[in-house]
């Protein structure tokens, strides 16, 4: 932002400000920032801003996000909120957040309290982005008492906003929230209710992922025999999620025999792994048969379908449904800056065991960069000799069926 506008920058009026576009977060995501940083290509591109100039515009534009955080406005606040979430997603920001960790979350507090629908759901989010910032230490912590009582309140609250308490679920867990576990039912709900089950779900799962061999051992006799029932929902994500729920639950449960009705779930994973049923739909056919083939591996033969996520100049094998679980929920809130997330934030690669963060010269990206200029010209000349190819092809249908 340009420093002429700071005379508009203060408090309440920064009436006309915007989240970061889908442009920016894109720019963020290959700009790397803070000791990750190569800042220096804006001079290399020849641009004139320096690298202290571009970062406290930078982090200006972040405290004007702070500050309309508490406007009038819904619609500024909501937009305040998506900005932060964005700065958040796409870049390291451990210093600026931890010196104004209190008044951000004063500001989350606020909005989740006085707010509506998508500034409360805006919130949640927000709160979730900058735990993961601040990483697993006592600022987290300070972070969670704080808003925990607040999150609790939502989503008991029937007569709250959907969207606020399907947010809300993503972040904490709630015991009553996953009654269908309990009881074994699989309840006909509307698609947005059905999702706050799912995103509960979802997030049991992932407290499993760290759940003592005790503690797991009393979970699988009491939920692995009604998970199965949620296989019957009518929700696409909603069976999905089970399904790799209990595929994870077997995982967990490789070295105990808590399971009597092995052949009937087998049966039923196999089903949902070749579901022709025309009243679903073909895109929801393909993604549930896709997953459930996976899932039906794990509980027969204890197997994982690996893959390579690449960032920088590392890799990362998901070789477990332990693993993926923690990658999808990480994913979930950083979105396209997964990678660069898995590139530098300390707390991430700490969850994933990938040592300290590895610092990468200008030459190394500058490389990096043209290996990725080379591959898209070698992809532009394949695709342009393929449509020559099949124009060719079509051309000789033509004649072909003109004699």
């Amino acid at each position: 932002m340009p420093r002429t506008k700071k005379k508009n920058g203060r408090g309440g009026q920064h009436g006309n400000v915007q989240p970061f576009s889908d442009e920016d977060a894109s720019i963020e995501t290959l700009s790397h920032c803070s000791s990750f940083s190569d800042v220096t290509s804006v001079a290399d591109e020849g641009g004139e801003a320096s690298e202290d100039t571009a970062q406290e515009d930078f982090q200006y534009k972040l405290k004007g996000f702070i500050d309309s955080t508490v406007d009038k406005s819904a619609k500024t606040r909501q937009g305040a909120l998506d900005g932060l979430k964005t700065a958040m997603a796409t870049r390291i920001l451990y210093e600026f957040i931890s010196e104004r960790r209190m008044t951000i979350t004063d500001s989350i507090e606020r909005c989740l309290k006085k707010g509506k629908g998508e500034e409360q759901r805006a919130a949640a989010s927000l709160a979730c982005l900058l735990c993961i910032q601040l990483g697993s230490g006592i600022e987290s912590e300070e972070v969670l008492k704080t808003l925990k009582p607040i999150f609790k309140n939502i989503l008991a609250d029937g007569s709250a906003n959907i969207q606020a308490r399907q947010a809300v679920s993503t972040y904490l867990f709630s015991h009553d929230h996953c009654c269908f576990l309990v009881d074994g039912t699989c309840p006909s709900i509307s698609p947005q209710t059905s999702q706050l089950y799912t995103n509960a779900l979802l997030s049991w799962a992932l407290l499993l992922t760290i759940c003592t061999a005790s503690q797991l051992k009393d979970i699988l006799r009491k939920y692995l025999p009604k998970l199965p029932r949620l296989l019957e929902s009518e929700d696409v994500n909603m069976r999905i999620a089970a399904g790799e729920t209990i595929a994870l639950l077997f995982e967990l449960a490789r070295d105990m025999d808590t399971f009597d009705d092995w052949d009937e779930l087998c049966d039923k994973l196999n089903a949902l792994a070749t579901d022709c049923n025309k009243h679903r739909a073909k895109t929801d056919k393909r993604k549930q048969r896709s997953v459930f083939r996976d899932v039906l591996k794990a509980v027969e033969e204890g197997d994982f379908q690996s893959e390579t996520i690449r960032f920088g100049t590392e890799r990362m094998t998901i070789d477990s449904w332990v693993r993926k679980r923690t990658y999808d929920a990480f994913r979930e809130f950083v979105g396209s800056g997964m990678n660069y997330h898995l590139q530098a934030n300390e707390f991430i690669r700490d969850v994933f065991e990938l040592g300290p963060p590895i610092l990468v010269d200008s030459a190394t990206m500058k490389a990096m960069k043209i290996s990725r200029f080379e591959r898209h010209l070698h992809n532009s000349a394949a695709f342009k000799a393929r449509t020559k190819a099949r124009s060719k092809f079509r051309d000789k249908r033509v004649d072909v069926g003109e004699f």
